[in-house]
């Protein structure tokens, strides 16, 4: 096994690369046709264990998304896992209740507690539900602790999925239990809410490492475009999130990914044409005369 670059959150040590589900749970943004290709080919948890395998052997062990609430992804980490004797780093995505009432609170805990009984180490309120509690004007993410809290008494450790790039931001300032961001990052802008250097900024100061996600905004980007301007322009405790649907996708990723931290071309070769032999590819063929 070769060892991919790590961090540390709360503790914990993870891979810089995170396994993305979009491409393995059907969430391409792109098209419904998209959305039902992934899904087709992903029909059982079975049909991903050659997938994170192949991030396995590269030491990219810690994979995000709404975990516990797809049978899929539950039945891919628990195969893949007993497949290769090695454990995967679970971080869950959840979407929970946030109204003000004791029905609420029961139905969030809930939630939260399958995310744990999932197997995941770490919990992040799903952007949906995190957004609904800020106040921009106070500064203030309204009865965030509240979460933290029971994300804690279940045993895990607390983040924010920060879409809205002021999640991040009013946490620092108010000192909110929260170890890790995610946060939407891209060379395209796709899905962000403010110009890029601004989000760029909002990471560089985080008080706590930012789990970028969508380097490639959802294939709009090739590999080599995305991961590099991420790579280059995140800090050392920063992770990148990369989705795929392939081993080869995965390798390919990692590849472009290592050669950007070494300062060098990576080794992927070239894409496919009905001529190879042009030398716009950089090496053609001997000019005939």
């Amino acid at each position: 096994m070769n060892s991919f670059p790590r961090t540390e959150v709360a503790g914990v040590s993870l891979s810089r690369m995170i396994i993305g589900t979009n491409w393995i749970l059907g969430y391409s943004h792109r098209t419904p046709a998209a959305d039902g290709q992934i899904r087709s080919r992903f029909q059982h948890g079975s049909d991903a264990v050659p997938l994170l395998e192949a991030f396995l052997r590269h030491g990219v062990d810690t994979i995000m998304g709404p975990l516990q609430a797809q049978q899929v992804m539950q039945e891919a980490v628990r195969d893949t896992m007993q497949k290769t004797g090695r454990e995967l780093i679970l971080i869950d995505t959840p979407v929970i209740n946030v109204d003000d009432s004791a029905q609420a609170r029961r139905e969030a805990a809930a939630t939260i507690r399958r995310s744990r009984e999932a197997g995941a180490r770490f919990c992040l309120l799903h952007h949906t539900s995190a957004e609904q509690l800020v106040n921009k004007n106070r500064h203030e993410i309204t009865r965030l602790g509240d979460y933290t809290d029971m994300i804690r008494q279940e045993g895990m450790i607390p983040g924010l999925s920060a879409h809205m790039p002021e999640l991040i931001t009013y946490s620092d300032e108010n000192g909110y239990d929260v170890q890790t961001y995610i946060q939407i990052y891209n060379a395209l802008g796709f899905l962000m809410q403010i110009e890029i250097e601004g989000v760029s900024r909002i990471i560089h100061n985080a008080k706590k490492p930012v789990m970028t996600i969508k380097p490639m905004a959802a294939g709009r980007l090739t590999p080599y475009v995305g991961l590099n301007f991420s790579w280059h322009t995140i800090r050392d405790c920063d992770m990148v999130t990369v989705g795929c649907s392939y081993p080869h996708e995965a390798e390919e990723d990692i590849e472009i990914s290592l050669a950007a931290f070494e300062h060098r071309y990576p080794d992927i070769g070239k894409r496919a044409s009905p001529n190879m032999h042009q030398d716009a590819f950089g090496g053609g063929g001997k000019k005939h005369v």
